[in-house]
């Protein structure tokens, strides 16, 4: 029954698009999905709390209850999605190709994302911070001058920590993993992103710190292709989000992988 409503209010929303002048082909990619009976995510495998693997090799987290969720909206069964593992270099050449249908991978809204994506409305607000070495003397950004600071490519962090510190030496890593590990090994003296990642690594090293200060806004939201293929499922997914938020759903989501925030 729950399915049954799901795909009417979904087609009431094809053809409200349609009544709207939007071409067909705007509904297309939601057919396809419908058809398909599946729904193909691109999320982290390695951001814990929010997209990870743990010891058996399970996918967990925030980003990927959310995506489930979506998934049992739109097809009524959680388990019929299949996810692709982005990082922040590859997420929007991976959408964009059409290797998913959308990307939940703690991806922030900013104007340059948005003159090549989509975004749904934001689920979740995080804030870029720093993560030292426990015993490290660095207390902020005033103390990263001539420091070098990790960053993950193509992440917001990368470009912030150059406007906010022009005088650290950026180091670049393709994931967070990595990044992680350069530091473990003394690659670099501090590692920037956003301070619900860089958690959920202190979560399991206590030889870690997140430093106090939060020195931006991160919303992050769902990311979809700029086309009008995609318009309609980007309107169901605002549904789903906002219904979420309302009901408490996303909140109960934040105190399950987030008690710390």
């Amino acid at each position: 029954m729950k399915k049954l409503l799901s795909i009417v209010f979904i087609m009431f929303t094809i053809t409200l698009l349609s009544g709207c002048g939007v071409e067909k082909q705007s509904a297309s990619l939601m057919e396809k999905i419908l058809k398909n009976d599946k729904l193909v995510v691109g999320v982290k495998f390695d951001a814990k709390p929010f997209g990870y693997k743990d010891s058996d090799g399970e996918l967990k987290g925030f980003d990927i209850d959310l995506a489930k969720k979506i998934a049992k909206n739109i097809l009524g069964d959680e388990n019929k999605i299949e996810f692709v593992q982005v990082t922040p270099s590859s997420r929007i050449l991976t959408l964009t190709s059409g290797k998913v249908d959308m990307i939940v991978a703690t991806m922030s809204i900013t104007p340059q994302r948005k003159h090549v994506v989509n975004f749904s409305t934001p689920y979740y607000v995080a804030g870029q911070a720093l993560m030292t070495p426990i015993k490290s003397d660095i207390q902020g950004l005033t103390d990263l001058k001539d420091k070098k600071v990790i960053v993950v490519l193509g992440s917001t962090a990368e470009r912030n920590i150059k406007h906010y510190s022009p005088r650290a030496i950026v180091q670049g890593y393709k994931s967070t993993g990595e990044a992680y590990n350069a530091l473990k090994r003394g690659y670099g003296d501090a590692f920037t992103t956003d301070d619900t990642i860089l958690a959920g690594i202190v979560m399991d090293d206590p030889t870690m710190k997140i430093l106090s200060k939060r020195y931006t806004q991160e919303p992050y939201a769902i990311a979809f292709r700029m086309e009008e293929e995609s318009d309609s499922l980007r309107h169901n997914v605002n549904h789903i989000i906002e219904h979420m938020r309302d009901s408490g759903e996303l909140n109960r989501l934040k105190n399950k992988w987030l008690p710390f925030d």
